[in-house]
């Protein structure tokens, strides 16, 4: 039973990255149907933005400070302003693939710029073991677990107890209405485009520690997010949430249990489960679309 509540909460701490991440599918989604191929490469990318301004001599904190800063700006405000504008007049299957294309650019130039050797990263948290209730327990996972849940905490106020973020689920959820009444929409897009930034800057400093910063990393974090915000519900932030704290349950008990050969087909199994009972997702929305 020990075993068991240890690898859940391993499980949980893993599935709070892939919610992280989920949510971010979900967030540029709703607001500017946007579906960012990316995304597991803007998860990578922060852990090389805090190494080099660590190696460029500033301390710990500093670093991580500023690498969450350039994120922010590069993976949130760049990123929508120099290939989301001008693609996304053209259709949504033109930006998905320009998404796909900056995968490999990001992908390729951290490889060339940086490393192509995995790169050791210093954890927040420190790396130890503690025992509750008879279980011994990472505390890294449930350090990790802890921050994740604040993260997540702190943009559900912000998106249900601040002006700004009822303004962001107006726009999301009927931009013409929501320009009738006087919503910037352009500028509430913009802020959710900032906050993915953020989201995957935060969700990099958790996991780096743990798989190392690679260059590499980006693919297999990238389908496990998709995958959960699909499975949660591509249309719901909750759905986000719960379809990522699944995963990472289902795929660590999987590995552990089962075979970890299967670690990394547990998310396809799951998909294609879902898609077949409830293509809607968890907690997701059924849209109809008129053709």
């Amino acid at each position: 039973m020990s075993d068991f509540i240890s690898l859940l909460i391993t499980g949980l701490a893993t599935g709070g990255i892939y919610a992280l991440m989920a949510i971010g599918f979900s967030l540029l989604w709703q607001t500017s149907q946007t579906v960012n191929f990316a995304q597991g490469e803007f998860v990578m990318a922060p852990a090389f933005f805090m190494l080099a301004a660590m190696h460029a001599g500033l301390p710990f904190w500093l670093g991580i400070l500023v690498g969450i800063a350039v994120s922010v700006a590069l993976l949130g405000f760049v990123f929508k302003r120099l290939l989301v504008d001008p693609m996304l007049r053209h259709g949504v299957l033109p930006l998905a693939m320009a998404t796909m294309a900056l995968s490999i650019f990001l992908k390729e130039g951290v490889k060339d710029g940086f490393s192509a050797e995995a790169q050791p990263f210093p954890s927040i948290i420190p790396p130890a073991d503690v025992t509750i209730a008879g279980t011994v327990v990472s505390l890294q996972s449930i350090g990790t677990l802890a921050v994740a849940i604040v993260a997540v905490v702190t943009l559900h106020l912000f998106l249900t107890r601040t002006s700004t973020g009822r303004q962001m689920q107006a726009a999301a959820q009927n931009p013409a209405v929501a320009t009738i009444l006087g919503i910037p929409v352009r500028r509430m897009i913009g802020h959710a485009f900032l906050i993915n930034g953020g989201l995957v800057a935060v969700a990099s400093l958790l996991i780096s520690p743990i798989y190392l910063a690679k260059f590499s990393s980006g693919e297999i974090l990238g389908q496990a997010a998709f995958i959960a915000a699909i499975i949660g519900g591509f249309n719901q932030v909750r759905g986000a949430i719960a379809g990522g704290l699944l995963l990472g349950v289902v795929s660590n008990l999987a590995a552990a249990y089962i075979s970890t050969k299967y670690r990394d087909a547990v998310p396809l199994f799951l998909l294609i489960a879902f898609i077949m009972v409830r293509p809607q997702g968890l907690l997701g929305r059924t849209e109809e679309r008129t053709v």
